[in-house]
């Protein structure tokens, strides 16, 4: 039989809540109403269904406290991640809230009432201590610290949560399946030892091997649970890991494993998360866990050491062995051997045989550039779908975005730059002109420093659409403010390449070059908050390129910025 849930019940919210769920949902229209955020998203779907049982809402201070600086709940029980819900404080002003009060909780992304919630109590919380304490570093080389120190809001609201309706997905939804589905797939199967196996990676043929042997040395049937809820930024997309899932559950024994996604919120927490993990597991029925070398570890801190040993997290679950009551798997570096077309742990591989590896480093160069991957590092299947998902540079979009003064030449070079691109084929070009933009989509908007930055802001939206389909998209706005540049290099950078030229040609040059005599008017108080005048131009602190007009010639100038697309492999050589 599936292993029984932590704290020995499984919390599943909606079958306690269904005989008062139309009270519940009438109530949710009289009642002030949160929209979460999507981390909050998540957890609430596993506070839902029971994934995060014995919970039963959000932490209140106690428990906070409690699971914060002891990893325990007040009531003894092993619990090592806060779960909270954090809100603004004067949100929470505006809505008169206080211990007592009811809240809706809504959907982000349809605005679909969840829950109702009890608060129990608001309360503030140290970010400094929780850092330190949960994921062992006040360091914001970490994701969660960072997300801690700069998205997390001011207050914390404790309290028991009612369901309503479980969070709706439109995504692998056959396979999308709570701790009570779960549990009733192992009881069909007749499967009483379960292999768990944690992933945010897309799986090769290392993955599937060992899988195999830790379901084979412990009689049991494997459970591939991969997040999809939030895990690390810069992770492949949850889409492109679950077709690779997918083709990858064909190549095991008949029968032997299942495919269940799992929609959690990773806070990278190395040793706690590993615990909480396995805690996770067994609510979902798992006896066995698989934890990995520095499982669910971010990487390297601010001074380029990693956060966390590579065995620390096995260690703690070790520590927690008793209590935790799922058997923990070790997770065995594994290595190809040509010689026998096998793999084998490292530590069992004789001195002397020739041994194959290749990294994650190395993998994601072979994609960029479109060179081999050989099928003993992976399938066929797995390679074609990521391949797709990471088609090589040269079929990648990208934009240039030139900034600088107004007459600073910028547009001259954005034009020519446009027919050289044009010239060079294989993708189309588009060219965002700051007049253009300012009559096409900013026509409102004055000129003031945020609506400047609205503005900015609009031209990295539609810069990052085009990039994420593949165009060349060349921008040249004046775009005076670094913070506002910088927010369209984290747009487009999520779809593609991006390169920031400073059009650096000097005042006096702009001022004769504007035949319209747009300085002249500003000059004479004419024009209020004219760049360059009496607005300030804060210089880019590292553009890819910086040009003068008055130095270097508008052809000169273009050949440089397709020396970079060629070198970065966004075009071929001339």
């Amino acid at each position: 039989m599936a292993n029984s849930p932590h704290g020995g019940v499984l919390k599943d919210l909606h079958v306690r809540d269904e005989p008062i769920r139309d009270q519940l949902l009438a109530e949710t229209e009289q009642i002030p109403s949160i929209t979460l955020t999507d981390r909050q998203l998540c957890d609430l779907e596993l506070i839902l269904n029971g994934g995060f049982s014995p919970l039963e809402g959000f932490l209140t201070q106690a428990e906070y406290e409690g699971v914060v600086h002891n990893s325990r709940l007040p009531d003894g029980t092993l619990w090592t991640v806060p779960i909270y819900l954090d809100i603004d404080s004067a949100e929470l002003a505006r809505l008169n809230v206080s211990a007592g009060s009811r809240l809706t909780l809504r959907d982000p992304r349809d605005d679909q009432p969840l829950a109702i919630i009890t608060v129990s109590d608001l309360y503030k919380a140290d970010p400094a201590v929780e850092a330190e304490k949960v994921y062992g570093a006040n360091d914001q080389a970490h994701p969660a610290v960072h997300y801690l120190f700069n998205q997390t809001r001011d207050t914390y609201v404790g309290g028991r949560v009612q369901a309503i309706n479980a969070p709706q997905h439109y995504d692998y939804v056959s396979i999308r399946r709570s701790p009570a589905e779960v549990r009733a797939l192992f009881r069909k199967l007749n499967w009483t030892r379960v292999v768990a196996f944690q992933t945010r990676n897309p799986m090769h043929r290392a993955h599937r091997e060992l899988t195999v042997r830790a379901a084979r040395t412990r009689h049991a049937n494997v459970l591939i649970q991969p997040v999809v809820g939030l895990t690390k930024p810069g992770d492949i997309d949850h889409f492109t890991r679950v077709r690779v899932y997918q083709a990858i559950m064909a190549k095991y024994p008949n029968g032997m494993a299942q495919l269940s996604l799992l929609p959690l919120a990773m806070r990278m927490g190395g040793p706690r998360e590993a615990v909480w993990h396995a805690i996770i597991r067994k609510n979902f029925g798992a006896t066995h866990f698989i934890v990995g070398r520095d499982h669910a570890g971010p990487g390297s801190n601010s001074q380029g050491q990693d956060f966390y040993g590579p065995y620390e997290a096995q260690d703690l679950v070790i520590k927690y062995k008793d209590e935790l009551d799922i058997e923990m798997v070790p997770f065995q570096m594994l290595t190809y051997l040509p010689d026998t077309d096998e793999y084998q742990p490292i530590n069992e591989v004789p001195e002397g045989v020739k041994t194959l590896n290749i990294s994650g480093t190395e993998l994601r160069r072979r994609l960029k550039t479109g060179a081999p991957i050989p099928e003993w590092f992976s399938y066929p299947e797995v390679v074609r779908i990521l391949r797709e998902a990471n088609p090589p540079r040269d079929t990648q979009g990208f934009t240039v975005l030139l900034t600088g003064l107004h007459a600073s030449g910028k547009e001259a070079i954005a034009r020519a730059l446009q027919v050289a691109l044009n010239q060079e084929g294989g993708r189309s070009v588009s060219l965002l002109l700051g007049e253009t933009i300012r009559q096409e989509l900013s026509s409102e908007l004055g000129y003031t420093k945020r609506e400047r930055d609205i503005n900015v802001t609009r031209i990295g939206f539609v810069a990052a659409e085009l990039t994420r389909a593949g165009a060349a998209c060349i921008a040249a706005p004046i775009a005076p403010y670094e913070a506002a540049r910088n927010l369209v290099k984290q747009q487009v950078s999520k779809a593609g390449g991006f390169y920031l030229v400073h059009v650096a040609t000097p005042l006096e040059q702009c001022i004769k070059n504007d035949r319209a005599g747009v300085y002249k008017r500003a000059i004479a108080g004419e024009i209020k908050g004219f760049t360059g005048i009496d607005d300030v131009y804060e210089t880019p602190v590292a553009p890819d390129l910086v040009v003068d007009t008055t130095r270097t010639s508008t052809s000169q100038i273009v050949h440089e910025i397709i020396l970079l697309l060629e070198r970065d492999g966004y075009i071929g050589d001339r």
